[in-house]
């Protein structure tokens, strides 16, 4: 069963330094109010894992503007002028990775892989340092799995026992960020009790979800 805290104590459970998974695209699926409470607990010297950087004052990029992020792993930035200045500043270190790999290499760490190996990037800085494999005439790179000490979700409803169901495109990125971390923080705006939900709906098992925060609490 999923324990059911505040956002304030789930802030708690981040660590200055961390490496930490946020969902969502643009804001689409992100955690806001679990965002906010880490904003105002002050934690610092974070690893960002997201997408995006969202907005400089919406989303994830709300980490980026109260300078809790030292260095990320992201796919997009360009709706972020804060993020940007922070990397043209050196401010924040940044590695890019394509959201298809990057959900890949979320999605290896959960399942227990080694990695992948992905055509994308082969001939370029990216494949720097990599191993490759060369298969039918064709390089391939191998790119690592990707982990968190904490992933940060959203999720529209939730049972006790943390089994989760998502609205829409809200589910971007949500579903395997879950397995991404040894622990899973869920902000949620229902929480009901176990069989109210139909088991159909239900996207995120309960076995990966930690605790739950309802929206605002």
């Amino acid at each position: 069963m999923a324990k059911i805290i505040s956002g304030r104590e789930a802030a708690a459970l981040v660590a200055p330094g961390s490496r930490l998974m946020v969902s969502g695209f643009l804001a689409c699926g992100a955690p806001s109010w679990l965002i906010d409470c880490l904003v105002e607990a002050g934690i610092k010297d974070l690893h960002l894992i997201a997408i995006s950087t969202d907005y400089d004052d919406r989303g994830i990029g709300r980490l980026i503007t109260a300078r809790a992020v030292k260095s990320c792993q992201v796919s997009h930035i360009g709706t972020n002028k804060t993020t940007q200045a922070q990397y043209k500043n050196q401010e924040l270190e940044i590695e890019f990775v394509p959201q298809g790999i990057l959900m890949e290499r979320i999605r290896c760490h959960g399942a227990g892989l080694g990695g992948l190996f992905s055509p994308v990037g082969v001939g370029t800085p990216v494949a720097e340092g990599k191993e490759t494999l060369t298969e039918n005439g064709r390089t391939y790179i191998l790119e690592r799995p990707i982990s968190a000490d904490v992933a940060l979700i959203k999720a529209r409803k939730a049972d006790t026992l943390g089994n989760l169901v998502y609205s829409k495109m809200a589910r971007n990125s949500n579903p395997i960020m879950a397995m991404g971390a040894p622990i899973t923080i869920v902000e949620v705006d229902e929480i009901v009790e176990p069989g109210q939900i139909d088991p159909e709906e239900v996207v995120t098992p309960g076995a990966l979800v930690q605790y739950l925060v309802r929206k605002g609490a």
